[in-house]
């Protein structure tokens, strides 16, 4: 299941490039109050089976939370229900503050 994580660098060079994908953000409310990845849709975790129809299967999705480990959990629960194209942020927002954008702020 390692294949689904991508690197907080390479989704940053699909950005740059202009690439089309999802950035879905699958952390709680107060998280995402906190701070968020710009252009991020906001599904919570808790939220993603009721909401599927929401996300488009035939564009990559790159799923994030705090730290990777929820995000990657619903990348393959997104594999597991028939979206092909689905990683994870490796890392979450928490390594994108740390090596992307330091002006995101980091929580604990």
């Amino acid at each position: 299941m390692r294949e689904i994580q991508r690197s907080c660098q390479q989704i940053k060079e699909r950005i740059d490039q202009g690439d089309e994908f999802l950035l879905l953000d699958v952390r709680e409310v107060p998280e995402r109050a906190f701070c968020n990845i710009d252009g991020s849709l906001h599904i919570p975790m808790n939220q993603v089976p009721a909401r599927m129809a929401e996300l488009d299967r035939d564009k990559d999705i790159v799923v994030f939370c705090h730290h990777g480990v929820r995000s990657f959990q619903v990348a393959a629960y997104l594999k597991a229900n028939g979206f092909e194209n689905v990683y994870n942020l490796d890392g979450g927002i928490d390594q994108w503050s740390l090596t992307v954008d330091p002006q995101v702020p980091r929580y604990n």
